[in-house]
C-alpha cells in the first residue's frame, strides 16, 4: 500500500493542507514561493469572504444555475429514455448520438454555441429574426437583464444566466438519460400490462407505476448533478467568462486569484464552497443508505 499512500498524500492531502492553511494567512500571488508554515494566521480572509455582497451575489447565482441546470438535466434524460425505451428501427444510433453533448470537448462545444447565439451572424437571431419576428437580436450571453413580452406584461428575464443554464442542461443530459434507461429496462413489464389491461391512461401509467420505481435514480441523479454543477468552472468561463449576471463562485475564487491576486481570500472562498459541498456529499450518502446500498 505504501506506494498508493504516498500519491494520495503527496498529490491530495498535501495540497488540501495547504489550501486550507493559506486561507488563514495574508498572502498575495506574488509571494506564494516565499509562503510558509511559520506565516501568522489570520481570520482576516475568511472576515472579507463572509462579509462580501460579492459571496452572497456569487453564492444565489450558483444556486439558481445549480437548480436550473440540474432540473433541465434530469427533465430532458428522462423525456429522452422514455422516448427510446421501445425498440424501433435506428434506435441503436439514436441512442449513441444522445450521448454526444456529453462526450464531445467542451471547448468544442461552447465554440459552436458561442457561433449560433452570436448577435451579429449566429444562426439563432437569423432565424428568430425570420421566423419569429425577433425586432433586434438577442446578445444571450453578454444581455445581464432582457424583458419577455408575457400576456401584455414585460417580464424581465436573466438572459445569460439563463442561457448556461440551458447549455448546461443540453451538455449533461446524457448522464441522466444513460441511467434512467438503464432503469426503464429492468422494470418488468406485466406490471404495465395489467394496467393498460385494467384501462389506464398511459399518463396514469407513466404517474402510479414507471415514476415511483424511478424516483431513487432520479434522487440520486438529482444530488450528482447539484454536487458537480455546484462548482462547476470551466463551461461558464467559456461561454460569458463570469459576466452579465453569470458570476457563479467558482469564477469568483478565479478572480479573487487571477484579478485581484489575493491568494489567501480565493483559498478561503474555496473552503466555504468545501463546506457546501462537504453538505451535498452528506446528502447523497444518506440517499444511498436509504436505498440499502454501501456508500463506499
Amino acid at each position: 500500500m505504501s506506494p498508493t499512500l504516498v500519491i494520495v498524500l503527496a498529490l491530495v492531502l498535501a495540497p488540501l493542507l495547504w489550501s486550507v492553511l493559506i486561507a488563514f494567512q495574508d498572502l498575495r500571488l506574488i509571494r506564494v514561493g516565499q509562503a510558509g508554515l511559520t506565516d501568522p494566521l489570520t481570520l482576516d480572509n475568511l472576515e472579507r469572504v463572509l462579509l462580501s455582497d460579492a459571496l452572497l451575489e456569487s453564492l444565489r447565482t450558483t444556486l439558481v444555475y445549480t437548480v436550473g441546470s440540474t432540473a433541465v438535466a434530469v427533465g430532458v434524460g428522462l423525456v429522452a429514455a422514455l422516448a427510446l425505451r421501445r425498440p424501433f428501427r435506428g434506435r441503436g444510433l439514436v441512442r449513441a448520438a444522445m450521448l454526444l453533448p456529453y462526450i464531445a470537448p467542451v471547448v468544442a462545444v461552447t465554440f459552436v454555441w458561442r457561433t449560433m447565439l452570436n448577435p451579429e451572424f449566429g444562426v439563432v437571431n437569423v432565424w428568430g429574426q425570420r421566423f419569429l419576428g425577433w425586432d433586434d437580436p438577442v446578445a444571450f450571453l453578454s444581455q445581464a437583464r432582457g424583458e419577455l413580452s408575457l400576456l401584455g406584461l414585460d417580464v424581465p428575464v436573466p438572459t445569460a444566466l439563463l442561457t448556461v443554464v440551458v447549455f448546461e442542461g443540453w451538455r449533461y443530459f446524457p448522464f441522466a438519460f444513460l441511467f434512467l434507461l438503464a432503469r426503464l429496462q429492468a422494470l418488468p413489464a406485466d406490471v404495465e400490462e395489467a394496467a393498460r389491461v385494467d384501462g389506464a391512461t398511459p399518463l396514469q401509467t407513466f404517474r402510479h407505476i414507471v415514476l415511483p420505481q424511478l424516483l431513487p435514480v432520479i434522487a440520486v441523479l438529482v444530488v450528482l448533478r447539484s454536487i458537480w454543477t455546484f462548482n462547476e468552472f470551466d463551461d461558464i468561463f467559456l461561454l460569458t467568462g463570469g459576466a452579465a449576471g453569470t458570476g457563479v463562485a467558482s469564477v469568483r475564487v478565479y478572480e479573487l486569484l487571477t484579478v485581484q491576486r489575493n491568494v489567501g481570500a480565493a483559498a478561503a472562498q474555496s473552503l466555504v464552497l468545501a463546506a457546501v459541498l462537504v453538505v451535498l456529499v452528506s446528502l447523497y450518502l444518506w440517499l444511498l443508505r436509504r436505498r440499502g446500498e454501501d456508500p463506499l
